[in-house]
């Protein structure tokens, strides 16, 4: 197998959750560069003609929108099944559906706990449960989990989103024993600081934007774009022995 042959997509689908902005937009886009079609999904997608899908038309792929809150099991488990009885074949699930809600954790309410781990730590097991079977079924499938630097660290302020990241580098890896041996690959991709609406009150504060960069070996904020590399990677056959880990793309952050 060339190299080449070994990062193509063609022929493949991929699900992307949460890809109607962002990093899942960005991550939608360089699967389909790679050769991938997408069915994209989020609270917020519009069902005909997004940015996204005119994006991933324009390079010759096709495009199914579907919207589904992930905050809610009845609208999600709706979604599957609607997947499921259009016989559609996942080859590539992107977790990457998230939330992020601030205030200090003697503060933190029921409800911001609670929305932030439906959505960010529910939500992308039942998704990965429910295709992992059919991919298990077909000896072959690649799930890729967005994970965070909290997956590792503990943070400020965000107690719910640090938990369910940290609980999702557990879960890549839990999954990843099971399935590896069944033609599954479960891995995950940390983000750093990337410039989105996610770190918009970061990147509006100038004390903390400073003290954030100046950590950063590579000097600035990372853009979205920045996470195609390592996403087409893994949900390709040139990761076919990568089981259970996550990349960090985060400009040096986690080597200070």
């Amino acid at each position: 197998m060339s190299i080449q042959q070994m990062f193509s997509l063609a022929g493949k689908t991929a699900l992307v959750t949460g890809c109607n902005k962002g990093i899942g937009k960005s991550m939608a886009l360089g699967l389909a560069e790679a050769g991938a079609n997408i069915i994209g999904v989020s609270s917020s997608m519009p069902l005909h003609g997004s940015d996204i899908e005119n994006d991933v038309q324009a390079l010759g792929k096709s495009f199914k929108a579907y919207q589904a809150d992930m905050s809610n099991r009845e609208s999600l488990y709706a979604f599957i099944q609607k997947l499921k009885s259009e016989n559609t074949t996942i080859d590539i699930l992107v977790n990457n559906a998230g939330t992020i809600m601030r205030a200090p954790a003697a503060e933190h309410p029921d409800e911001y706990w609670d929305k932030v781990i439906n959505i960010n730590l529910d939500a992308p097991f039942i998704l990965a449960r429910e295709l992992g079977k059919d991919m298990i079924a077909r000896g072959s499938g690649k799930i890729i989990f967005t994970c965070s630097l909290l997956s590792f660290q503990g943070g400020i302020m965000v107690p719910g989103y640090a938990a369910s990241k940290g609980a999702l580098n557990s879960l890549v890896k839990a999954l990843a024993n099971e399935w590896a041996g069944k033609g599954v690959n479960v891995n995950g991709i940390a983000p750093g600081y990337i410039a989105t609406d996610n770190t918009e009150a970061l990147r509006n504060d100038e004390e903390r934007s400073k003290s954030i960069l100046s950590r950063i070996p590579a000097g600035r904020w990372g853009e979205a774009s920045d996470l195609k590399g390592a996403t087409i990677f893994l949900a390709s056959n040139a990761a076919n022995y990568i089981h259970g880990t996550i990349i960090t793309v985060d400009g040096g952050w986690m080597g200070r």
